[in-house]
């Protein structure tokens, strides 16, 4: 179902509100405690654990009408997308009374750590280990690009275990504290400019309890895609929302910046790539609201392929949106006063992160078409 109910229209209104009432200048702080106050952040999380009973399909609402209001809050698509879901679908009943009720209410916040120097998009060559002692584990390793681990209370690292009967390893995922020995993070010189930070963490021999590790240790695998399915969810939405902001920002003032007669707007050669800017927006969001639908109604494999194609469509369509908003403004598009330049840099994101789009024509030739592989 792509055509929005009466709630999730007015949920979309209400949003849209509260970011406009933040906009461009908003304070992170601020924003995420109103947000949670009003009950957005934890709007996909378990009723029973103080959130809305929801899915996918609202969370990804919310980030979207944010993030065209010119404040998105990345660590949505971490804390309540990525951890809140993995934790409410395979943590025990202690993990989920811990975590739950203070991610739904943004008094808790968890980062998501899967990243690691020298893998790149391979998983399989993730080098963080986690060694069983005693009742407990050691875990060691070192990951990259982890966003907001400075204002997080935990981080889900994904780890890999040895399996007892082949040897081979496995994935796992831990709840690691941010005040544990041996974890450390140093952060990242990007050129990117963010509210939220990017870190390297070394996990130093970091000793943990056993209840740190969630889920079954045998589905570690089906445990980490039911996080990544929504990180790519959520990923369109915040492209989207960006696209939709620079988009806005051009079409007033098209309508409004006057060289010759009319209104430059009047030119097709300014609106018609505007529109066409529209039109690849829309179509992203369509195919990010099947993927919200089919994760929401346990398709898992379905979401899959919806999620990495939404992604995809939502990561191009930011691009373009941004470069034509900056184009239609000439000069003033660079300046600080519209506030434009710094989306060039941060519309790439989209495209790169948590996957790069190479990787999803991959998936998708893969998956979708029964090509062969090329690795």
């Amino acid at each position: 179902m792509t055509i929005e109910s009466q709630e999730h229209t007015a949920l979309r209104a209400a949003v849209a509100a509260l970011g406009q009432r933040h906009g461009r200048g908003y304070e992170r702080e601020q924003l995420w405690a109103e947000a949670a106050k009003l009950g957005y952040l934890g709007v996909n999380l378990p009723e029973e654990h103080g959130g809305g009973g929801g899915g996918m399909a609202e969370l990804s609402i919310v980030l979207e009408e944010l993030g065209a209001a010119g404040c998105p809050l990345l660590m949505m698509v971490v804390s309540p997308a990525i951890c809140g879901t993995v934790i409410a679908r395979f943590g025990t009943p202690e993990q989920k009374q811990k975590w739950l009720p203070g991610l739904a209410d943004g008094s808790l916040t968890m980062a998501f750590g899967i990243t690691e120097p020298d893998a790149g998009s391979n998983s399989h060559r993730i080098t963080t280990t986690a060694r069983r002692d005693g009742d407990g584990w050691v875990l060691s390793g070192r990951k990259v690009f982890i966003s907001g681990v400075d204002i997080a209370d935990a981080t889900l690292i994904v780890g890999r275990t040895e399996d007892a009967r082949t040897g081979k390893l496995k994935p796992c995922l831990f709840i690691v504290p941010r005040d544990a020995e041996g974890f450390q993070h140093s952060q990242i010189d990007m050129e990117l400019q963010a509210q939220e930070k990017q870190f390297e963490l070394v996990l130093d021999n970091v000793a943990l309890p056993a209840d740190a590790l969630v889920g079954d240790e045998d589905a570690g695998l089906l445990q980490l895609f039911a996080g990544l399915n929504p990180e790519r969810i959520m990923t369109a939405a915040f492209a989207i929302g960006m696209g939709r902001y620079a988009l806005a920002r051009a079409i007033d003032y098209a309508k409004t910046r006057q060289v010759w007669k009319e209104p430059i707007g009047a030119h097709q050669a300014i609106a018609h790539p505007l529109a066409q800017a529209h039109i690849e927006l829309e179509l992203a969001r369509l195919m990010m609201q099947k993927a919200a639908a089919l994760y929401d109604a346990g398709d898992d494999i379905g979401a899959g392929e919806a999620a990495n194609m939404a992604k995809y469509a939502a990561g191009e369509a930011c691009v373009k949106a941004v470069d034509q908003a900056v184009h239609t403004l000439g000069g003033n598009g660079l300046t600080r006063e519209y506030g434009l330049a710094s989306l060039i840099t941060a519309a790439r994101v989209a495209r790169i992160a948590p996957v790069s789009r190479e990787m999803i024509l991959n998936y998708v030739s893969h998956q979708s078409l029964g090509l062969p592989k090329s690795y």
